[in-house]
């Protein structure tokens, strides 16, 4: 049974994170700036686990398969029609990039940093967006 007050929770960390990327991250700084770095890839971490939590419970809710790793999450909600195929792909690629910031598997590109913060906030916010489309109630 989808928890719909527990999406809703995790919707709204998605839409503060971003806010908080786009009012209070001063991306000229991160280079040399230890605190800004942190703040912003945490922010990053922040807004993608919970878009894979909330992808989770819709997969686990809409019995849409048993995902392997996190972006086959993505790609499960796409076969279940509520993700565009694009979008798919991109939060797959997130998804990835999350585990660069928490495993710690290779050192951060803030290149890519400063990609995703400058580019694909919005691919978040489009998620945030069709999922609430679909919620019941």
């Amino acid at each position: 049974m989808m928890d719909v007050d527990l999406l809703e929770k995790k919707l709204a960390l998605i839409e503060t994170c971003i806010v908080e990327l786009r009012t209070l991250a001063r991306l000229d700084r991160i280079p040399g700036d230890v605190r800004e770095e942190r703040f912003i890839e945490h922010s990053l971490q922040l807004a993608i686990q919970a878009a894979l939590d909330v992808a989770s419970h819709i997969v686990s809710s809409e019995r849409l398969g048993e995902p392997q790793t996190n972006r086959e999450l993505f790609v499960m909600l796409e076969r279940g029609a509520w993700l565009p195929a694009a979008l798919a792909a991109q939060l797959s690629r997130m998804a990835g990039f999350r585990n660069i910031l928490v495993h710690g598997y290779e050192t951060v590109d803030l290149e890519i940093v400063r990609n995703v913060v400058v580019h694909h906030l919005d691919d978040l916010l489009e998620f945030v967006r069709l999922v609430r489309a679909r919620l019941p109630g």
